[in-house]
């Protein structure tokens, strides 16, 4: 890569990343549908073509926000320890990510998270968008159990069973402190509903992919 491809590509990446970041704050400050394309491309001074070349849909402007996400079922498998399953690699990281209070687990109470989930959860259209994301989260990660074993059906059906789960996990977490509970109160019945999850998933899947 020329210094020159690369500077344009850092250009790209921060037009990218300010047209998300204005997004979001408009989004979050106005309501998502009471926000427009326009109005996105106007505050980062762009045209809106230009917008478009970056985000094909208004929803993809806010769920960038955890694309850097996407893939990542299928890097814990793929990164798992030797002699450790699919499975059991996952819910270690799950539970990880809880302790963590990582967002994407729902489970985070910073004040621009919360809201961010409130919107997401709320906006019908953005969860309508979030199947996209989902479908290509599956892809991934069914390519790395199909490498694990079973074939490519038995494969895709454990990836959709557990992006399913790792989704509802985190919505449920969002309600809870969408309830008004504490984190402190609420990590503890995450955990257990994360381990009841799996425990599921694995007397369905444990034979496939053991």
């Amino acid at each position: 890569m020329t210094d020159e491809t690369g500077l344009r590509e850092r250009k790209k990446q921060r037009t990218r990343q300010a047209l998300s970041d204005t997004a979001i704050e408009l989004f979050l400050k106005h309501g998502f549908d009471q926000v427009s394309v326009a109005d996105v491309a106007a505050a980062v001074e762009v045209s809106k073509p230009t917008l478009f070349r970056y985000f094909p849909a208004k929803e993809d402007l806010a769920l960038h926000r955890i694309a850097d996400h996407q893939g990542e079922a299928a890097r814990v498998v793929a990164d798992r320890a030797a002699g450790q399953s699919p499975l059991d690699a996952l819910r270690a990281h799950y539970h990880a990510r809880l302790d963590a209070h990582d967002p994407i687990t729902g489970l985070n109470d910073h004040a621009v998270v919360r809201a961010f989930n409130d919107m997401l959860y709320g906006t019908p259209s953005l969860l309508a968008r979030l199947v996209r994301y989902s479908e290509r989260d599956e892809e991934l990660l069914a390519g790395v159990l199909l490498e694990t074993g079973g074939d490519a059906l038995i494969a895709g059906l454990a990836a959709a069973q557990i992006i399913t789960v790792h989704q509802r996990l985190a919505q449920e977490n969002w309600r809870k402190l969408a309830s008004g509970r504490a984190i402190a109160d609420a990590l503890p019945e995450a955990h257990g509903d994360a381990d009841r999850a799996f425990d599921l998933l694995g007397a369905g899947l444990g034979v496939s992919f053991p």
